[in-house]
């Protein structure tokens, strides 16, 4: 059966399910996009500023 559900119906939904199984959709979500983050490339000029204005030490690993 398939149903037109708005956005927030069908997060609900999809919640109410997560929970019935252990599952923190929330906790899912932030994982995912913690891993997202992860894949960013953060470039070498950033972590130069930041050690070049003394806002991190300057033998950070970065």
């Amino acid at each position: 059966m398939h149903h037109d559900w708005p956005m927030q119906q069908k997060f609900n939904a999809i919640s109410e399910i997560a929970s019935k199984h252990g599952i923190d959709i929330k906790t899912a979500e932030q994982i995912n996009a913690n891993v997202a983050s992860m894949k960013v490339t953060i470039p070498d000029a950033f972590w130069s500023e930041l050690k070049a204005k003394n806002l991190i030490e300057q033998n950070a690993p970065v």
